[in-house]
């Protein structure tokens, strides 16, 4: 791929690469925006999913951290969550390249659209005060029945898989909603790192542009977990259920019109 772009085209891929950043460190969903991005480019799918991969890895890292760093995800608490979110990852990364996904792309805007009216109708669809953050470990058979489908879904098609994470954390484990945005964070980096092995191994991985939006998203996603951290659940709830609500809607547009 020629890679001298336009001083104007690295801007724009900054600049979305920010706003994806932003919003994938409050609600997830920062890939709806990134790899349209990557795709105008005329790079071919594989190689627009592998480099988004770069990128969002350090989205996510940053995200995570910064999430750690306010006592707000404890990973000593959920071993068996990582290791279920890598192994469905692998998994899922490797059987994308075999089967058709088509399936997948109808009737995943319907699992986010049901998402999105699940949290508008039950007030504590994103917790509530009664709420409390985990002291032990979070019980192993709810650690993998979260950990391994979410890490084998972001791994083959990721779309709206932060916003998974979240709205899980919080119903199966009762666990407040920033506690809820950490563990989110934190996991998705693990499956969007894992995936970035397996698409660097396959040659699908651009390193200048993933380097290049990753700086920015990066920098997107510690300034909105802070914010999110600042202002808390009266911020994240609404920014959630629009975000969730854009991300159906675009799939949808995609599979079915």
């Amino acid at each position: 791929m020629d890679l001298l772009l336009e001083p104007s085209t690295w801007a724009i891929l900054a600049a979305i690469g920010f706003i994806a950043g932003f919003i994938d460190a409050i609600a997830g969903g920062g890939g709806l925006l990134s790899i349209p991005a990557l795709l105008t480019l005329g790079i071919t799918p594989h190689l627009a999913l592998g480099t988004n991969k770069l990128a969002a890895s350090f989205s996510s890292s940053m995200a995570a951290y910064t999430y750690y760093k306010q006592n707000l995800f404890a990973p000593k608490l959920w071993y068996h969550t990582f290791v279920a979110t890598f192994i469905g990852a692998v998994s899922g990364t490797f059987i994308v390249y075999l089967i058709d996904n088509q399936w997948l792309e109808k009737i995943l805007p319907l699992m986010i659209m049901i998402i999105a009216i699940y949290t508008l109708l039950n007030p504590n669809a994103m917790g509530c005060k009664s709420n409390q953050p985990l002291d032990k470990p979070a019980p192993r058979y709810k650690q993998w029945l979260q950990g391994f489908p979410l890490g084998f879904y972001d791994g083959f098609a990721g779309p709206g898989s932060g916003a998974f994470w979240t709205i899980t954390s919080t119903s199966v484990h009762k666990i407040p909603l920033l506690h809820s945005c950490g563990l989110a964070r934190s996991m998705t980096f693990v499956s969007n790192l894992t995936s970035l092995v397996i698409f660097l191994t396959l040659g699908q991985v651009n390193i200048l542009i993933g380097l290049s939006m990753g700086l920015c998203m990066m920098l997107g996603s510690f300034i909105g977990a802070r914010t999110a951290i600042h202002y808390g659940a009266e911020f994240i709830k609404p920014v959630f259920i629009t975000v969730v609500i854009l991300i159906a809607a675009k799939l949808a547009w995609s599979a079915w019109l």
